[in-house]
């Protein structure tokens, strides 16, 4: 297993508003990033996903490229993810393959884009993956979109000021678990994107206080993103 994560360039030549979250990827935990550590064991298959954080300065600030995965899926079908998948072998490694990732789902062009950090690999026992979160600074914003509709439903850049506005933050229960969730226009982002997401923010220092004893029901979390997206529905 691979333990090393930190920055991949100096922090200083990042911008500022990224520059904490660069410098303290050197050192923080598993347990820091939302997400349950619990090792696969050794028969799992290494896995990246890129976090690719831009900015609009004029609009919305800093912001973060999700995609909605497309219905029609057998796995894990409508949820929200980063871009990612598995290492194969033509890949250099974690980097290059969240990189590769992100080229073949939304078609990101990886000129405008410097990988700045990595985080510790997330385990994700259901799926046997171990994951590693690659960081990335989007300096050079190009237009994107699903590249294979059959695989991905949307593409969105979602700002960071509506992750971190305590109204659209919230607890996921499904079975006997909860995760942190997160209500944007037409997404409910949720499990291991959600609990990924929180963390960074926490990482960042871009968490507000919210209500956490706000604890929904899957179901009922999934009508309040389709009401959402369409304020027209009854509610």
């Amino acid at each position: 297993m691979n333990e090393e994560h930190g920055p991949l360039v100096d922090p200083k030549l990042v911008p500022r508003w990224l520059r904490p979250l660069v410098e303290r990827t050197a050192e923080v935990d598993t347990k820091e990033l939302g997400w349950p550590h619990t090792p696969c064991g050794a028969d799992v298959r290494p896995a990246a996903v890129l976090i690719l954080l831009g900015e609009d300065a004029e609009r919305t600030g800093p912001d973060v490229l999700l995609l909605r995965r497309a219905d029609g899926l057998n796995s894990h079908p409508g949820q929200v993810a980063f871009p990612g998948g598995a290492v194969d072998r033509g890949d250099a490694g974690p980097v290059d393959a969240a990189l590769r990732e992100a080229i073949e789902e939304v078609g990101v062009l990886p000129s405008g884009i410097t990988p700045v950090a990595t985080l510790p690999e997330l385990h994700l026992a259901h799926s046997a993956f171990r994951v590693t979160p690659v960081l990335a600074h989007w300096h050079e914003p190009a237009p994107v979109q699903p590249v294979d509709p059959d695989e991905t439903a949307a593409v969105a850049r979602v700002p960071i000021a509506t992750l971190s506005d305590p109204a659209n933050r919230f607890e996921v229960r499904l079975g006997g678990r909860t995760s942190p969730a997160f209500l944007v226009p037409g997404m409910l982002v949720w499990g291991f994107t959600g609990g990924l997401l929180s963390g960074l923010l926490d990482l960042a220092g871009w968490s507000r206080e919210w209500n956490r004893g706000d604890v929904r029901e899957l179901d009922e979390a999934w009508r309040a993103a389709v009401e959402a997206a369409d304020p027209g529905c009854e509610r």
